[in-house]
């Protein structure tokens, strides 16, 4: 996985509610685990902008309610800092979920702006963005 142009602060821990921004039919997702994350041995994973997450439906369409897919950390409330010096953050903590490992979207459009860090580790994701901040 390539690694994002900025220094990205810890924002969500395991078990953080998070909001489904694309529109797979999910709505409230909540995080299960963190894929590739880098901790202490004993301490709890964090996810930050760009991760790669385990995420169980909570709310939205019933048929993915209870189902874990793999997501994508797309916003997050919790500013941290790009190489050019700027603080950057959201008003909300959103992800994108995924429909395989090679990091193909489920959805086809994604509700809201998403972090530039986003476009140069996913691709795909990217795409179906609005507008990327």
């Amino acid at each position: 996985m390539k690694a994002i142009s900025g220094r990205a602060t810890k924002s969500m821990n395991i078990g953080s509610m998070l909001e489904a921004c694309d529109n797979s039919g999910a709505r409230i997702c909540k995080i299960v685990s963190i894929k590739h994350g880098k901790t202490s041995k004993g301490r709890q994973g964090y996810a930050k902008i760009g991760d790669w997450v385990k995420v169980s439906v909570r709310k939205g369409n019933p048929q993915m309610k209870g189902e874990v897919f793999d997501a994508v950390l797309v916003r997050q409330r919790k500013p941290w800092r790009r190489n050019t010096g700027e603080r950057i953050c959201f008003s909300d903590n959103a992800v994108a979920l995924l429909k395989d490992e090679k990091g193909n979207p489920k959805g086809t459009q994604i509700k809201g702006t998403v972090a530039r860090e986003i476009q140069e580790r996913w691709k795909e994701v990217a795409k179906i963005a609005k507008a990327i901040y």
